[in-house]
C-alpha cells in the first residue's frame, strides 16, 4: 500500500484524536469548561495529524538505531520521535506567529520554555504519546488499511474529510486574517486562547456559548477585537508607565 494512501489516511485520523485530547485536557485540566482548541472550526487539529506521520516514518527506522538492548532503542526512538514533533511544533508556532500575529498556543509560564513556542514539559508528553503511538497503534496500521481499502466507505469517509477540512481552513483564515489587520494595527501579538476566552465569557453573561463556532459572536469580531486589546494591554502599558514612574522617583530620591 503506498505512502501517500496511509499517511492521509494518518492524518485524518491524528488530527481528529488530537482535538479529542485537547478537548478533554482543557475540559478537566486547563481551563475547566469545554473548548474547541485550535483555529480551526471542527474536530480537526493538522498539529497532531502530522505528528502522526512523522511518528509513522520514524518508526520504520527503529533497526537503524545502535545498540544491542531492546529497551534502550526503544527509549532512544521515542526521544527522536518527541525531539521530531518539538522541532515541527516549534515550527509551526513560529510560521504562524510570523505570518498571522496570532500565538496558537503559549508556554511562557512553563520551566525552559523557548520563546513560549516549546518547552520541556510538552517535549516530554510528545514523548509518552509516542510510546502509546508506537506499542498501541503502528502495529495495527496496515492490517487496518488494508480492511478499510476494501470498503468504500473508507474511500468516501477521507474524501468527505478532507472536503470539510478545506471548506474549514479557508473559513478559519479569514477570521485570521481580520485579527492580523488588527494585531498590524495595534502593533500587538495576540493570544488565541486569550482572545476564545474572552469571547467565551463575553457570550456566556447572556446566553450559551457555542461550542465549535467559538471565535464567532453575534457583535463582530472588530469589536471584541478592541474589548481584548482594552483588557491585555491597556492594562499593561498602564502598569509599564506606573512601573517607570516609580523607578524614576527612586532614582530621584537616591
Amino acid at each position: 500500500m503506498n505512502y501517500f494512501l496511509i499517511l492521509t489516511f494518518l492524518f485524518a485520523v491524528g488530527s481528529m484524536i488530537g482535538w479529542c485530547i485537547e478537548v478533554i485536557y482543557r475540559r478537566f485540566v486547563s481551563q475547566k469548561h469545554w473548548v474547541n482548541p485550535g483555529f480551526l472550526t471542527g474536530p480537526c487539529l493538522p498539529l497532531y495529524g502530522m505528528s502522526l506521520c512523522i511518528l509513522y516514518l520514524l518508526a520504520g527506522f527503529e533497526d537503524d538505531i545502535p545498540g544491542k538492548e531492546i529497551w534502550m532503542r526503544k527509549l532512544i526512538l521515542f526521544m527522536i520521535m518527541s525531539f521530531a514533533i518539538t522541532c515541527l511544533e516549534y515550527c509551526i508556532g513560529e510560521l504562524t506567529l510570523a505570518v498571522t500575529k496570532v500565538r496558537l498556543w503559549d508556554y511562557t509560564e512553563q520551566w525552559g520554555n523557548f520563546r513560549g513556542m516549546i518547552c520541556p514539559l510538552y517535549s516530554f508528553f510528545w514523548m509518552m504519546l509516542s510510546a502509546v503511538y508506537y506499542f498501541f497503534i503502528h502495529p495495527h496500521i496496515l492490517d487496518a488499511l488494508i480492511w478499510l481499502a476494501k470498503n468504500l466507505a473508507f474511500s468516501f469517509a477521507i474524501g468527505f474529510f478532507y472536503g470539510i477540512f478545506v471548506i474549514d481552513l479557508i473559513y478559519s483564515a479569514q477570521i485570521l486574517i481580520k485579527i492580523r489587520s488588527f494585531a498590524q494595527e495595534h502593533e500587538i501579538i495576540v493570544k488565541l486562547e486569550e482572545l476564545r476566552e474572552d469571547i467565551y465569557f463575553n457570550i456566556k453573561q447572556h446566553k450559551k456559548p457555542n461550542f465549535l463556532l467559538s471565535l464567532h459572536t453575534e457583535r463582530p469580531i472588530q469589536e471584541m477585537l478592541e474589548l481584548y486589546h482594552t483588557r491585555h494591554f491597556d492594562r499593561e502599558e498602564l502598569k509599564e508607565r506606573i512601573q517607570k514612574h516609580f523607578n524614576s522617583n527612586r532614582s530621584d530620591n537616591h
